[in-house]
């Protein structure tokens, strides 16, 4: 793999747990598995690491030889493939409606026609929308990573449709909250919980009246990126998690205390940590998962020395960084670039 050099400034987006990774592998075959990790740089190792982790960039040219190869949509992840051109034919759909709202009514009524794994309703009630997935008794049912990334792609589509970064009141799975489950932070931009009795998403009602402001000169970007920038972008910036990670990655290699952030971002250090606790994270989580995806970016991405890494980071010695690694992802910072 080719490699540049490079510093953490261009490290901020957060890195893709091996857990997404093998949810869109589980329906391929050993060999097409290893074919497909080592043409995006992912060691084929490392998807035996229950801790381990890729980059966005690893993972979004993994999704797209895997849509190719299978000619899937969404790689095995529901009951029958979404075809090439699923989503360009549901984009177009979307771009001639006045606004959101019946944009995702049309959203809702394309996936009751081409799948039974599920059925997606669209709710406005008390100034507050809602997108709920329901499953069928009878249906073939959806896994929980089907039902995040089908609740993502209607949140990412419908952000773009609008030009405006929706926030979410919240977004609610009714199944068990993953080993990981601050990850999901850095998915939905709103809180995250699990254990509820249903799954959806709710935003401000406000949002459905918004005029759609692409066009079809605009899909052919969106398209090419895909996945990026409908389950990367986190459209969150008025999360305080988010504003947090920023803040620790702008004074990298320096490692900033809870009361350096907090008076960056005006406020007091307890309200700083109650805030992040609403969210269900705290300050040392995310100063971990500042270093640890920066750490796994560089180390992918340039030929910086494992010592610089840990500088990088915020490490003076290398020693205490290879723990810290072996902490973060379960594996040594060679491994993920064994590929080599």
């Amino acid at each position: 793999m080719t490699r540049r050099t490079g510093t953490h400034q261009d490290a901020l987006s957060a890195t893709v747990p091996i857990s997404i990774v093998n949810g869109f592998l589980s329906g391929a075959d050993r060999a097409a598995v290893s074919r497909l990790a080592e043409r995006s740089g992912i060691p084929p190792g490392l998807l035996r690491k229950p801790g381990a982790r890729v980059t966005q960039e690893q993972f979004s040219q993994l999704y797209r030889l895997l849509a190719a190869e299978f000619d899937d949509e969404m790689p095995g992840i529901f009951s029958r493939p979404l075809r090439g051109g699923s989503l360009k034919f549901l984009c177009l759909s979307l771009l001639d409606a006045p606004r959101l709202e019946v944009a995702l009514h049309r959203y809702c009524q394309f996936f009751h026609l081409i799948l039974d794994d599920f059925q997606l309703i669209l709710h406005s009630e008390d100034g507050v929308g809602a997108l709920e997935l329901t499953t069928p008794a009878e249906g073939p049912g959806v896994t929980p990573l089907g039902k995040m990334l089908m609740l993502k792609l209607a949140h990412g589509v419908a952000s773009w449709l609008v030009r405006q970064n929706i926030p979410l009141d919240d977004a609610l799975f009714d199944f068990p909250a993953p080993s990981l489950a601050s990850d999901y932070l850095y998915l939905f931009p709103g809180p995250v919980h699990f254990r509820q009795r249903s799954t959806r998403i709710a935003f401000p009602a406000s949002f459905l009246d918004l005029p759609v402001r692409q066009r079809k000169a605009d899909l052919r970007r969106f398209l090419d990126r895909a996945p990026e920038d409908w389950i990367f972008v986190s459209l969150a910036t008025q999360m305080t998690c988010h504003r947090v990670r920023q803040r620790i990655v702008a004074l990298l290699p320096d490692m900033p205390t809870t009361g350096d952030v907090a008076e960056s971002l005006f406020c007091s250090e307890r309200t700083l940590c109650r805030k992040l606790a609403v969210e269900g994270t705290t300050f040392q989580a995310i100063k971990d998962e500042v270093r640890r995806d920066i750490a796994i970016r560089t180390l992918t991405h340039t030929n910086a020395s494992i010592a610089e890494v840990a500088g990088a980071v915020g490490f003076d010695n290398p020693t205490a960084f290879h723990r810290a690694f072996r902490r973060w992802t379960g594996s040594t910072p060679g491994a993920y670039r064994s590929q080599d």
